[in-house]
């Protein structure tokens, strides 16, 4: 386990970050009822890497964040507030 500014980040799975950026992601885009092929269409991404994305296995560039924060009709900042967020919800839930 690695403390990072504050945070824990494991250092044999996938990190912390990227966990929580897909959960909002996968929350976000179900609130809309969009599929990933939907999202990934409007975004100009594949439906593949948009999974990829939701499960924590990939980190997005800002132009993939920002094309995601357009078809989602989220700010940039917004997102990052929820991102926080869960990642504070996480590491609560964390022993």
């Amino acid at each position: 386990m690695l403390v990072t500014a504050g945070r824990r980040v494991s250092t044999d799975r996938e990190p912390d970050h990227n966990l929580a950026f897909g959960r909002v992601l996968a929350d976000l885009r179900r609130h809309r009822s969009l599929s990933q092929e939907k999202l990934g269409f409007d975004a100009n991404l594949d439906r593949s890497y948009i999974s990829l994305l939701e499960r924590g296995k990939r980190s997005p560039t800002l132009d993939t964040i920002i094309s995601l924060c357009r078809v989602l009709h989220i700010q940039f900042g917004d997102l990052s507030r929820l991102v926080e967020a869960k990642l504070e919800e996480m590491d609560a839930k964390e022993p």
